[in-house]
């Protein structure tokens, strides 16, 4: 009976360890799997005068002011890649962003934004179809037919853009466009632990992005 009884309160144990640790590496692996994409793809993170020469630039929409003006963030991703475009370390901007709204338009926004900078409107793509990270990556290769290319956006958000381009297939490098400090920067951080848990979810499905059409190569254009 004492022999029975002990062998019982060794299975609710090893019961009760394995619950635990199984609940210890859900709880873990966002912060862990974080950490690795950050590892993993901060190798291919350059400043803007040392990035090898790509042919285009993809520039991730990041929101519009009330009046319909850029945002703070958009507006240093704008301004990276410009300078990468007028150093001829690119030859076209893709610009990337939601338009799902009416009176809301970022690659609209963007596309003007870089012609009033001296941009030739024939090397900037508006991409109306970037409503997230992977659905701008996804149309980037399946649409525009982008196979290399920079990454131009904030460091908390590159690591993240950098795996899901790579693992669609693309030949990917970043450049940081953290002009200064971001008033969300603490939220940006925090959201990214999701969103990185997420884009391993989107590149295992690797569903097609919600809008999709004709080819557009860039190359074409």
């Amino acid at each position: 009976m004492a022999m029975a009884n002990w062998f019982k309160s060794k299975k609710i144990r090893r019961v009760l360890w394995g619950s635990l640790l199984f609940c210890i590496l859900v709880v873990s692996f966002p912060f862990l799997w974080r950490w690795y994409v950050q590892w993993q793809y901060g190798r291919l993170v350059y400043e803007a005068d040392h990035v090898p020469t790509q042919p285009v630039a993809i520039v991730f929409g990041a929101g519009l002011r009330r009046d319909g003006f850029l945002s703070a963030v958009l507006v240093d991703r704008m301004d990276v890649a410009i300078a990468l475009y007028d150093a001829g370390t690119v030859q076209k901007l893709l610009v990337s962003g939601d338009n799902r709204f009416e009176n809301y338009n970022e690659p609209g926004a963007m596309l003007a934004y870089a012609i009033s900078r001296g941009v030739d409107p024939a090397d900037v793509q508006p991409d109306y179809g970037g409503r997230r990270t992977y659905d701008t990556c996804y149309r980037a290769k399946h649409i525009f037919q982008v196979d290399e290319a920079i990454l131009v956006t904030q460091g908390f958000h590159l690591p993240r853009a950098l795996f899901t381009c790579d693992q669609l297939g693309m030949d990917v490098v970043g450049v940081s466009s953290d002009l200064r400090p971001y008033l969300r920067a603490r939220w940006f951080a925090i959201r990214e632990m999701g969103a990185t848990l997420q884009a391993l979810g989107d590149v295992l499905r690797r569903q097609p992005a919600p809008v999709m059409g004709e080819p557009i190569p860039l190359g074409d254009g």
